[in-house]
């Protein structure tokens, strides 16, 4: 049979091979612990990242929205630069045509003063032969004799 120091091994065996057993149960109850506190984190983790995905979709809805109303603006802008640009060349005609009538009535003046001009010019011819008639008769010794002045 076995004898005091054989059942001495034994039962050291046993109760290290409990303590083995025991610290294995521990540390795998302290893994599962910590497994679940990880799977728990990894949930609200997940959670955070669907509310974040969500926001994130609503900011892209607004985003695009607002390009298409930023997009309906520009539209409406260049419209109005359109129109104000065919009035602007509209103006620039008209002002074109105006400045071309100015252009003929000057030069219907210069012609008028030029022909006024030699009007007087006949009339200062006129008045210089009108004068030396007048002198003549005023005078009648410079007829008479001429060369007495």
């Amino acid at each position: 049979m076995i004898n005091n120091t054989g059942k001495f091994i034994i039962i050291v065996l046993a109760i290290l091979a409990g303590s083995g057993m025991g610290l294995f149960m521990f540390n795998m109850g302290n893994d599962m612990s910590n497994m679940t506190k990880s799977v728990n984190r990894m949930g609200d983790d997940v959670h955070t990242m669907a509310r974040d995905m969500t926001d994130m979709a609503k900011q892209m809805i607004r985003m695009a929205e607002s390009m298409v109303e930023g997009q309906k603006k520009m539209g409406n802008d260049f419209s109005s630069v359109r129109n104000d640009m065919s009035l602007m060349t509209q103006s620039m005609k008209g002002m074109g045509e105006n400045m071309n009538t100015m252009g003929k009535s000057i030069q219907a003046m210069n012609h008028s003063m030029q022909k006024m001009s030699h009007d007087m010019a006949e009339m200062n011819k006129s008045m210089h032969r009108m004068n030396y008639d007048i002198n003549k008769f005023t005078k009648p010794e410079n007829v008479i004799m001429p060369f007495m002045r």
